[in-house]
């Protein structure tokens, strides 16, 4: 055993869990980075092989798509849509549905973190106007973002990965796990309904506002005529997704009015390198034989973690240790099949809802609304998404046990 490379795996993955390690201003992907750099130093993978470790077609796809998430920001989409919900004449509870299917809908089809971050000051500022209370909004918005990208293989960073790495079918993982999803979306608003019936109203003063970008059709169309075309694509045409990705986002890039700079600037750079320094630390402990060693004594105690029951048990709690990327990252050799990959996806995002360190999604959202003047602590998030969180997995493993 190689106690080096198995040091160096430790201490990242409990960069994951706390978030940063003691005593120096590191983030998860500083924390990630350090560990893939320490063992190039090392000498435990060359740094020829450094970007063979790394799985390109994942990282052409997350690359794309956030290129045509750009696309939808840029041209002031999303807070256009916020405006329009805002303005709707609806009771409360109604309006709530209709974020929750809109947030569901679109994180779904774009990255769930780039709909919260887009949406979210915006959302705060129409509730302030309709002097009703941002908080029970902000938490539906973060949970069905998160329901809602579980979805399809595009929703979120996580699916992305599973999918391009176990080869599943987009129209397949679509058919078995959009059942899951929208019950999970309809449990999602009713949970806060129950949990805030008769707590509507709130004045809210704001301690700062939105810097949104002034709605623009014809960007706002072109973005969504691409995306359409990538959906299709990726349903029914026999081309590898990352190719058809790609092609979108060049296509998109070639602009007379909006700089690559400036999609470049939206591009999630931080969760890319997070992405390739993982890659290159789970690559070495295979390599090393350590993460052979390691699946063996845990397999010792009796623990199968192929098995499905396992297996989701362990990604629900690694998700809310790691995060949900790391977490997918070093269960993924454990899983076999379609029903597994199906598995893997849905428990890894919905088991995000849980607590707010849960998702990227959830801690944008917080992050957003602090920054509005709006604070979201640790037992108020509980109180929404600890039983949207159970109540989604329980349906889902209902779900996945009935038809697999």
């Amino acid at each position: 055993m190689d106690l080096l490379v198995l040091a160096v795996f430790g201490v990242v993955y409990l960069g994951m869990v706390v978030g940063r390690l003691p005593g120096l201003a590191l983030d998860r992907t500083g924390v990630a980075l350090l560990g893939a750099m320490a063992l190039v130093v090392a000498g435990r993978i060359e740094m020829p092989r450094v970007w063979d470790a790394v799985d390109t077609p994942t990282m052409a796809l997350l690359f794309a798509l956030m290129v045509v998430s750009s696309q939808f920001r840029m041209g002031g989409f999303y807070s256009e849509v916020v405006r329009r919900i805002g303005a709707m004449n609806v009771s409360p509870p109604m309006l709530l549905a209709i974020l929750v299917g809109v947030s569901g809908v679109l994180s779904a089809l774009l990255a769930n973190d780039i709909v919260c971050l887009a949406m979210a000051p915006m959302l705060v500022e129409a509730c302030a106007r309709r002097r009703l209370d941002p908080i029970p909004f902000l938490l539906a918005l973060a949970c069905s973002a998160n329901v809602g990208s579980a979805a399809t293989l595009i929703g979120n960073p996580q699916n992305m990965l599973i999918g391009q790495v176990m080869h599943l079918s987009f129209a397949g993982y679509l058919a078995a796990a959009s059942v899951p999803s929208v019950l999970g979306l309809f449990l999602t608003w009713a949970v806060i309904v129950r949990l805030h019936r008769f707590r509507w109203e709130k004045e809210t003063v704001l301690s700062a506002a939105s810097q949104a970008p002034a709605f623009d059709r014809w960007e706002s169309s072109k973005g969504g005529a691409v995306l359409l075309v990538l959906v299709v694509a990726f349903l029914f045409a026999p081309v590898p997704r990352e190719l058809v990705a790609m092609a979108g986002a060049g296509l998109l890039l070639c602009s007379r009015k909006m700089r690559s700079r400036e999609f470049l600037a939206l591009v999630d750079w931080q969760l890319l390198v997070l992405f390739v320094a993982l890659f290159v630390v789970n690559r070495v402990m295979v390599t090393s034989g350590n993460l052979e060693r390691m699946m063996g004594g845990i397999a010792g105690t009796g623990l199968d973690v192929s098995h499905p029951a396992w297996l989701f048990g362990l990604t629900v709690v690694l998700s809310n240790l790691v995060s949900n990327v790391p977490a997918v990252m070093l269960l993924l050799p454990s899983a076999a099949g379609d029903s597994a990959g199906y598995l893997l996806a849905l428990a890894s995002t919905l088991a995000g809802n849980l607590f707010i360190v849960g998702s990227i999604a959830n801690i944008i959202v917080v992050d957003q609304a602090e920054r509005m003047g709006v604070r979201i602590g640790w037992s108020t998030h509980a109180r929404v998404g600890v039983p949207v969180t159970l109540l989604t997995l329980a349906v889902t493993a209902l779900w996945l046990a009935l038809v697999y």
